[in-house]
């Protein structure tokens, strides 16, 4: 997979590789509804794509709850380009931009619960229980990025 190249988007300017990777995972596989998937807060976020040759296969958001919490969300890889560890990547790569970040000092994510093994590998840890968004079950989890003692 030498060719992967994971790319941080102008969101204008690449708005529709976004858009019809978010709709083939999101709306067209797993049946969310548009007005949670386009949720309104994707100009406000960043964006990455990760490209396979000059192909766009897939992107993540990162978007910024308050000075010391960040959330990444909309992780979607294309069908056709998984297997290849295409999303770990994209996730290391928003954790990595993230820790250049001194002022984050936790990352949240909702992970749809058949995937959450992966996170637990990045070191997100489960908080809470079970719940759905868009109708699929997820786990609400965390990484704390630096520990200050009190």
């Amino acid at each position: 997979m030498n060719d992967l190249q994971i790319k941080q988007a102008n969101y204008q300017k690449d708005f529709t590789s976004i858009a019809t990777i978010r709709r083939s995972v999101f709306q067209e596989e797993q049946r969310v509804p548009s007005d949670i998937e386009f949720d309104g807060l994707d100009e406000t976020a960043q964006h990455l794509l990760a490209y396979l040759g000059d192909r766009v296969v897939g992107t993540i958001r990162i978007r910024y709850l308050n000075a010391n919490l960040a959330k990444i969300e909309r992780l979607a890889v294309l069908t056709s380009a998984r297997g290849q560890g295409i999303g770990k990547q994209l996730m290391e790569v928003a954790i990595a931009i993230l820790k250049q970040n001194r002022d984050c000092h936790e990352i949240i994510i909702h992970a749809q619960e058949y995937i959450k093994d992966m996170y637990q590998k990045l070191g997100f840890e489960i908080v809470g229980d079970r719940f759905y968004e868009g109708g699929i079950s997820h786990v609400k989890m965390v990484k704390k990025l630096r520990f200050f003692s009190t």
